[in-house]
């Protein structure tokens, strides 16, 4: 235990069940000294185990959804309070598209279920960022981190809709990250992490397959939640207090592959 965090107070939005990178990085803070607030849509939380981990690391449950900006105003103010002062971190772990649980083909879509996707998935960072930034809730040098996947770049044809989701996350890092540093003194970045077998992967059609894939094409092999739990927590950490608007790829150099030898093999 190296207690990187000790005395940060924080806020961790989709800690779902064991297999989320949320609850996997809540167990990493809790370990290196962090306290937190736990949250989800109350929805969510019924189909998840949040009392388990709220119990394990001594942490409240504030239900907010996270499409609503009264609640994250109440949110805000009672993890303020809750934790005896200003907000040190921020994890936004949250994506959902209605599209891909109803298997509407990207060329097919259901606009109703896109923007719900959409707002759910990336316009709720904006929401979280501003409700903290009208607030004045972040400490200064503090940290927000939100999730991404690489289909933000390049194309994974069965990720569907939620690729352009995540795009406009990671634009929403960027652009509201120039203010929150600018004004505040707080770091914005988002995390690309390798396909994770979470809850919210399994619903991608051919999800197992690209996971084998992508293990044969990274030279290190899939980054793990529990991977990515680490580097968040370095992210949250003074270690990194001036890396901002980045877009950080933990995925095993599968990002900078063309083919590896591996996959080559397939097709000789």
């Amino acid at each position: 235990m190296y207690n990187l965090l000790k005395g940060k107070r924080g806020i961790i939005f989709g800690a779902l069940d064991e297999n989320s990178i949320a609850w996997k990085t809540a167990e990493r803070v809790h370990e290196e000294g962090g306290i937190f607030v736990l949250t989800n849509a109350p929805a969510a939380m019924r189909l998840g185990s949040i009392d388990q981990l709220a119990q394990k690391t001594g942490a409240q449950i504030i239900p907010a959804d996270a499409t609503s900006v009264e609640d994250l105003e109440n949110l805000v103010d009672k993890a303020v309070e809750i934790l005896g002062g200003k907000i040190d971190f921020v994890l936004h772990s949250i994506g959902m598209s209605v599209n891909v649980r109803k298997e509407n083909h990207y060329t097919n879509q259901n606009y109703e279920y896109t923007e719900k996707g959409w707002n759910v998935s990336a316009v709720s960072f904006h929401k979280v960022m501003q409700v903290l930034y009208k607030k004045d809730a972040m400490n200064e040098w503090g940290s927000i981190v939100a999730l991404t996947y690489m289909a933000a770049q390049r194309v994974f044809p069965d990720y569907n809709d939620m690729a352009d989701n995540k795009a406009y996350l990671e634009s929403i890092a960027r652009s509201f990250g120039y203010f929150f540093g600018k004004d505040k003194k707080v770091r914005v970045n988002t995390i690309s992490q390798s396909p994770t077998p979470t809850k919210a992967g399994h619903g991608v059609k051919g999800f197992d397959g690209f996971i084998a894939y992508a293990e044969k094409m990274a030279p290190l092999g899939n980054a793990t939640a529990l991977d990515c739990a680490n580097y968040t927590v370095a992210m949250f950490s003074d270690l990194t207090k001036r890396v901002t608007l980045q877009n950080l790829y933990n995925d095993g150099g599968f990002s900078n592959m063309g083919v590896s030898q591996e996959v080559l093999e397939n097709f000789s």
